[in-house]
């Protein structure tokens, strides 16, 4: 891991700080869903250690479920078109829905997704994420639970990648430009 955090220009959000946010968001989505059973979607992959930390701080009864899109392709700015690589595995009709992500930057793969889940009929779709890049938003999309809000930096750590490196990070970093430097578009 030495390795990896040598290429983080700073440390963003520190791992305390993640762990007294997803614990206060597991309380606040409690509360607002006491007396109901939620199914959380997390958008794979980097909503994984997110979604694992927020289960243990959830004190509802909750079923899981994933789906995973790409957006990026084989570069790092986001093309706006979104393909779902992996549907749910369970029917949704009927069922409180909390969509679990990462990060939400343009809006383009939220917006995409939460068309496709509305069409299934839940009885509820709300949204939390870690992370809120609103600076670079392209497509309007309401936010029931942010974790944090972040500035128009390459971020990665706590599930969050650059080719599919510095996931296992144990807090949210920014990047080093010179990483990505090479890549055409990267991502803010």
């Amino acid at each position: 891991m030495q390795e990896l955090e040598g290429d983080v220009a700073e440390v963003l959000i520190p791992e305390d700080a993640l762990a007294e946010r997803v614990a206060e968001l597991g309380a606040e989505i409690s509360a607002d869903y006491e007396d109901l059973e939620i199914t959380l979607i997390a958008v794979l992959k980097g909503s994984v250690i997110f979604l694992s930390d927020l289960m243990r701080h959830l004190t509802i009864p909750h079923r899981i479920d994933f789906m995973a899109t790409s957006s990026y392709g084989d570069v790092t700015e986001s093309t706006g078109v979104v393909k779902i690589l992996k549907d749910l595995d369970s029917p949704i009709m009927g069922k409180h829905v909390l969509i679990v992500e990462d990060i939400i930057d343009t809006g383009h793969t939220l917006s995409y997704l939460l068309e496709i889940l509305e069409h299934r009929q839940p009885a509820s779709l709300r949204i939390v994420t870690l992370l809120d890049k609103r600076e670079r938003r392209e497509v309007p999309v309401f936010v029931d639970y942010v974790g944090f809000e972040v500035p128009n930096k390459f971020v990665i750590g706590y599930g969050l990648d650059f080719n599919e490196l510095y996931r296992n990070l144990p807090y949210i970093g920014v990047l080093k430009p010179e990483i990505y430097a090479s890549v055409e578009h990267p991502r803010g």
